[in-house]
Parts: structure tokens; C-alpha cells; sequence
């Protein structure tokens, strides 16, 4: 019980803790100028990493990409599944080959089985892994991408993008 409380003391403190350094920020931090406005990221890159790392998705629903939620839950899904199954055969192919040892006559094939859906579940684990990752860097490259303007260009009438760099004049 104790050690619950422990994990659900870090989860809590890894999401106030950007939220209030980030209202803690003092305004000689940011370059201002009267001419020109300063940037604020409308959405945190690594708040929405660590939600996507409690709950695959999360990230994405934070960053209003909402159409990936499935796509991650079912591949996620499909993954876990896949794993399950395999799971399930390589100890069927175990024990029939353990039978046929005990009975005499070793049977080669449940051995080969046993091994071909065990190195099965071993690549359904990898890929769910890296699914994991790539719903965090996702989540992460989405929240930075989050503030782009791409909007239309009124005289061609097509889509454009807009990217604003901001550089420091007083050489500080």
C-alpha cells in the first residue's frame, strides 16, 4: 500500500510541477520588444509525453488530435492480442512437447513449434514496445507542431505555411 502512494505521489507531482514553473516564469525571461508580441506554446511538449506515457492516448487527446486515439488503441490492441495468442501456443507446444518426452518418444515438430511461436511472442512484444514509443514521441513532435499556422493564402486561394522566428536584438 505504501508503495502505491509512492507512484501516485510521482504522478501527480510530474504533472503540477510543469504547470507551475511555467506560471512562475518572471517577464524578463522572454525577449519583448513594443513592436512585437511573445510567443507562448499553446500546448507542452512533455505534458503531453507523460500523459501519453500513463495512458497511451492521452497525449493525443491533449493535443486535440483525436482521430489517433483509435488508431493507437487498436494497434495497441492488435498487438496485445497477438502476443496473448502466441503466448497461449507456445505453452500448448511446451507441454505436448514435455508429454512426448515423458512418454519416450521425444516429438521434434511440438519442439519446433514450441520455439517458432515463442520467437512470435518475443517480436509481438518488441512491436508493442515500440508502439509505446511511437505514441510518445508522437505525442511529443503533435504538441510542438500544435501552434503552426497553416492557413490560406488570400490571393492564390492555397494552403500555406506560417513559421515566425524570433531573434534577440539587444545582443544579450
Amino acid at each position: 500500500m505504501d508503495s502505491k502512494i509512492k507512484i501516485l505521489t510521482i504522478v501527480i507531482l510530474l504533472f503540477i510541477i510543469p504547470e507551475i514553473s511555467a506560471q512562475n516564469k518572471h517577464p524578463k525571461d522572454s525577449v519583448t520588444n513594443e513592436k512585437d508580441t511573445v510567443f507562448v506554446m499553446q500546448k507542452s511538449p512533455w505534458g503531453a509525453v507523460l500523459r501519453s506515457a500513463v495512458l497511451p492516448g492521452w497525449g493525443q487527446f491533449y493535443n486535440e488530435s483525436y482521430w489517433k486515439i483509435p488508431v493507437i488503441w487498436g494497434g495497441t490492441a492488435a498487438l496485445v492480442l497477438g502476443w496473448i495468442d502466441r503466448n497461449k501456443l507456445t505453452v500448448q507446444y511446451r507441454d505436448l512437447y514435455s508429454e512426448s518426452i515423458r512418454n519416450g518418444t521425444p516429438d521434434e515438430s511440438y519442439k519446433r513449434l514450441r520455439e517458432f511461436y515463442k520467437d512470435q511472442r518475443d517480436l509481438f512484444a518488441v512491436l508493442t514496445g515500440l508502439a509505446y514509443f511511437l505514441n510518445l514521441v508522437d505525442a511529443y513532435v503533435d504538441a510542438h507542431l500544435f501552434d503552426f499556422d497553416i492557413s490560406e493564402n488570400e490571393i492564390t486561394r492555397a494552403p500555406e505555411l506560417n513559421v515566425k522566428f524570433y531573434f534577440n536584438r539587444t545582443g544579450k
